[in-house]
């Protein structure tokens, strides 16, 4: 196992030390955060170091944060029809989500599907602003009202999209903007003011916290989406149930340590793929760079080689001691063609072969080094099988 290579950060990065440490720390103390005693005032204040640390990250207020359990249930929370600031009802007829979402977006929101709307991507799979602003005005005119949700990086090709101007339109209709930046905390320099989103999904273990955490970031604090979870009066009434005290400690250790890091990081992670993916269009010219000439995360590579089924290169490649992804969804062991390749206009024949490489902060040269290795023992094998079929 030390000598395997782990290029599937995206799926999920390695739980960082500082991160570690937290997490034992946090288990070692006794005491529940809605206890008025020393212990769960001790507990309490563990969270509120975290939440501070998750809100300057990026560049938030910490009374807006809101821990979750992922970044899935994140965005379940943000995606409701139902709001309030402060005592005023605010609700929302309509949500509009690009056709290159997460699946937590897609199937994760509570709204009735005749309400849900799917915007357009272009080749490079960004979301189409003339689209957008097409239906921001037809529900305008109507007097509806709109809740979109729009990623910031992709989790497959890692495409950034263009959240700050997609917002800047959305509000000029009174609509409010949700982003889901699983994907890009703690792997570019984020801030939500800047981006102008209402809102915001992050999660803990794709920065190198530790599962079982997540947030939803409100920029307005007195912004309230209708509780997913009902019950006790946990995060100010906003998510009820016991906060994971462990996994937040750990969330707030790996978000501190990812914000200090954040552009070297970046810097050496964008070299170590381009290093990568010239080496292997140098050495296999059938092999396909996806969006490879578009603003993207600097960790992440959708490669393709077309006819050979992504799960079969995944399998090679893991049984050689690589860890990549197909870049497809994956569900009970079967795998089909990604609906973000679909929406942009890929091929089937190259869809259905995509993979996907992701770095992270603990990638280093040697990772290149015996990724391009076993490249170089799997990838004639599967040529030859290919070829011959």
């Amino acid at each position: 196992m030390n000598a395997r290579t782990y290029l599937d950060h995206n799926a999920t990065s390695p739980v960082r030390p500082e991160a570690r440490e937290a997490l034992l720390a946090a288990l070692d103390a006794t005491g529940n955060g809605s206890s008025v005693h020393a212990e769960g005032r001790t507990s309490r204040g563990t969270m509120d170091v975290a939440r501070a640390r998750v809100a300057a990250l990026v560049g938030a207020n910490p009374a807006g944060v809101i821990f979750t359990s992922s970044g899935t249930e994140a965005d379940a929370l943000a995606l409701t029809p139902d709001y309030r600031r402060g005592e005023t009802p605010l609700v929302h007829d309509i949500l509009l989500v690009s056709a290159v979402e997460h699946a937590a977006v897609l199937r994760g929101h509570r709204f009735p599907a005749e309400r849900v709307e799917v915007l357009p991507v272009d080749a490079r799979g960004r979301v189409l602003l003339d689209a957008l602003d097409a239906a921001l005005e037809r529900h305008s005119a109507a007097g509806r009202h709109v809740l979109l949700s729009l990623m910031v990086a992709n989790n497959e090709t890692g495409v950034i999209q263009p959240v700050a101007e997609a917002a800047r339109r959305a509000h000029a209709h009174g609509a409010l903007v949700h982003t889901d930046a699983v994907q890009a905390a703690g792997r570019i320099p984020l801030s939500l003011p800047a981006l102008g989103a209402d809102l915001m999904s992050v999660s803990a273990h794709k920065l190198g916290g530790a599962p079982g955490a997540g947030a939803l970031i409100l920029a307005d604090p007195d912004l309230r989406p209708a509780p997913l979870i009902g019950g006790g009066e946990q995060e100010r009434g906003r998510r009820a149930g016991s906060e994971n005290v462990p996994a937040i400690a750990a969330f707030g250790a790996a978000a501190l340590r990812a914000a200090d890091c954040v552009e070297a990081d970046g810097t050496r992670i964008n070299g170590l793929r381009e290093r990568l993916e010239d080496a292997l269009r140098c050495e296999f010219p059938e092999l396909v760079l996806l969006v490879g000439d578009v603003d993207r995360l600097p960790n992440t590579s959708c490669l393709a080689l077309p006819g050979v089924p992504a799960e079969t290169v995944v399998i090679a490649l893991d049984l050689a001691g690589l860890a990549a992804s197909a870049g497809a969804a994956c569900s009970s062991g079967k795998v089909a063609a990604s609906h973000v390749l679909a929406a942009m206009g890929v091929s089937e024949r190259i869809a259905r072969s995509a993979i996907r490489l992701s770095f992270g902060w603990s990638s280093g040269e040697e990772d290149v080094d015996r990724a391009l290795g076993v490249f170089r023992r799997v990838l004639p094998g599967l040529l030859r099988r290919r070829a011959a079929a």
